[in-house]
């Protein structure tokens, strides 16, 4: 008998500790939802505030665009409002700040207002000054338009010289060779026989190159794409660079000259494959490509 009324104790106490736990998920739940409610209030009224400073932003843009001469204090104000929005934007919304952010977008129509009739006045200034003007600049117009074609005829002219006065190559030849007892180096298509690549090019004879001193720069890739030989590095002023294997210098007298040069093997030796040399004069303008293959 004690032991059904202790079990009916227990019953009641755990509906009534249920029905307090629901009655405290639909309190959680009725809060939740509110904050989201209000979450999503003050999001749209963040919103809100940027769209209206984006719209201010915007008609100063436009204002310092039909202007003709720049207004500071329109690229201040202007300025001023992308700081606000950026301000806007990483700020925690709340009501307090959204209200303050409110009344200083109220402060900064009538700035606008005020600045706008300020640069529509000093425009119609400008405007009559620049019909005062305008015969002076045509003259002025003409004048340029004469002495610019006379800069781009030297600019033209100068561009067929220094294009003219470039050397190039005549022929562009790559051999793998190997050295005989006797001294004597004959061609091989064997990577494990190659001791040396030999590089041979001719450069075409130009009348109106400058003779003298010239270098050429030799760029010989292995199968891997690496750079073979001592791996230097060249620039120009153009920001254009390459790395090498081997300068070849030469003494050129606008005639053709025959030029070659030599690529040690490795600390091994060749490997099988693919091989590209390329020759660049000093600008580092690529005169020639050769390819061939090491079995």
């Amino acid at each position: 008998m004690t032991e059904t009324k202790s079990n009916n104790g227990l019953k009641v106490l755990a509906g009534l500790l249920g029905v307090v736990l629901l009655g405290v998920i639909i309190y959680t739940v009725s809060l939740y939802q509110e904050k989201k409610k209000n979450e999503a209030s003050l999001m749209q009224e963040k919103q809100l505030v940027v769209e209206d400073l984006n719209s201010l932003k915007s008609e100063y843009d436009k204002a310092i665009l039909e202007s003709n001469a720049t207004n500071e204090e329109l690229v201040t104000a202007r300025d001023n409002i992308a700081k606000y929005i950026d301000s806007v934007k990483s700020m925690k919304a709340d009501i307090s700040t959204l209200s303050r952010y409110r009344r200083q977008v109220g402060v900064l129509k009538q700035e606008r207002e005020q600045l706008l009739k300020q640069v529509d006045s000093l425009t119609k200034s400008n405007t009559l000054i620049a019909m005062q003007r305008d015969s002076t600049y045509t003259e002025l117009e003409k004048q340029t338009m004469f002495n610019d074609s006379l800069v781009v005829q030297n600019t033209q002219l100068a561009d067929v010289v220094e294009k003219g006065s470039a050397l190039n190559l005549s022929k562009f030849n790559v051999d793998a060779v190997r050295e005989r007892n006797s001294g004597k180096l004959v061609s091989t298509s064997r990577a494990k026989r190659t001791d040396q690549f030999k590089i041979c090019f001719t450069v075409a004879d130009n009348v109106i190159a400058e003779a003298g001193d010239r270098e050429f720069f030799i760029e010989v890739l292995d199968p891997q794409g690496n750079t073979l030989g001592e791996s230097y590095s060249k620039s120009n002023d153009e920001g254009a660079s390459i790395t090498y294997s081997k300068g070849t210098s030469f003494y050129y007298e606008n005639k053709a000259l025959d030029v070659c040069d030599y690529i040690n093997k490795p600390a091994g030796d060749f490997q099988e494959g693919n091989y590209m040399v390329n020759v660049y004069d000093d600008r580092l303008k690529l005169l020639g490509t050769s390819k061939f293959t090491l079995k």
